[in-house]
């Protein structure tokens, strides 16, 4: 969590949980005096929210299973009895974050979870009209109980965030590698062909992969091929060129192959400088050119000779 009040401060604590939603000991002693009446009452409300879930889309999808949802329904009614039981302890936060992760991982949408809570709350109301529980007295709980409800659902809520990003951030970076595959195709030479649009997040992480393969490989010779990329404008052909001054700081000679007459001509027009940049028409002559720099020579092999 960032900004606010809470900046600066651990709010993912019991302490700074209750400080931060003014939940005081009198709060959670009003809170566990009327808990200490639910438990009686407690696996009706299961079967009731159940009920109510299941004219939800998201019944089918996550608790279409007898024993998910008897397993759930057992893990649901030991998060409302501590959530009743006006003790915020270490325990309680980590059981919290224990149905974060939960909930990110099975994907269940957080409206979901914020709806299911609304409804929880409708049925404890229920259940003190059942108990004939005074208006005034009421009151005070149902104040302790929201309060305690937004602490609940920032724990929860802060925690799926921070393990969807996490699998975003490996998303991207598994992305990344794909969209940036430095291959060496022979001994100090490194290939990477690029295809789509390039811009400067994806120009960095270019950058990044190649003088990473590079420092790896001690590779001498660096291709790209933009053979499969459409539009060359300024910043995209500065972005290459940048790339190129980089591997030639760690004693990597790059070239550029795949340059079509179209994009040639934006450059030229663009009037960019290429400086010392290597450029051919193809892969294939930007190839011959490497080996021919590595001492290399290719033969057609004789007829017979292939196996």
């Amino acid at each position: 969590m960032t900004g606010g009040p809470a900046a600066g401060m651990d709010t993912m604590t019991p302490k700074g949980l209750l400080n931060l939603y003014g939940l005081t000991q009198d709060d959670l002693e009003i809170l566990k005096i009327f808990g200490d009446q639910v438990p009686d009452h407690m696996d009706d409300m299961i079967d009731q929210w159940y009920g109510w879930l299941k004219g939800y889309p998201e019944f089918d999808v996550f608790f279409a299973d007898v024993e998910v949802q008897e397993r759930a329904q057992r893990l649901q009614k030991a998060a409302w009895e501590i959530f009743m039981s006006g003790r915020i302890d270490e325990d309680y936060v980590r059981r919290r974050v224990d149905i974060g992760e939960v909930h990110a991982r099975i994907g269940l949408p957080l409206s979901a979870y914020f709806a299911g809570m609304t409804h929880f709350l409708t049925l404890v109301h229920e259940l003190a009209e059942k108990l004939d529980i005074s208006r005034e007295d009421w009151g005070k709980i149902f104040f302790v109980l929201t309060k305690l409800v937004h602490l609940e659902t920032a724990v929860v809520v802060h925690t799926y965030n921070a393990v969807t990003e996490e699998a975003l951030t490996a998303q991207a970076k598994s992305l990344m590698e794909m969209s940036t595959p430095v291959t060496e195709i022979w001994g100090g030479i490194l290939l990477l062909p690029i295809v789509g649009i390039i811009d400067s997040h994806r120009a960095q992480d270019i950058m990044n992969a190649a003088l990473a393969k590079i420092a790896e490989t001690q590779a001498r010779i660096f291709i790209m091929d933009i053979s499969g990329v459409g539009v060359v404008d300024t910043a995209a052909a500065n972005y290459l060129i940048n790339v190129t001054r980089a591997t030639r700081l760690m004693g990597c000679e790059s070239t550029i192959s795949g340059v079509s007459p179209a994009i040639a001509q934006t450059i030229v027009e663009l009037g960019i400088d290429v400086g010392r940049l290597k450029t051919t028409a193809t892969m294939q002559d930007a190839l011959a050119g490497a080996f021919q720099r590595q001492g290399l020579e290719i033969h057609r092999a004789a007829d017979g000779d292939a196996g």
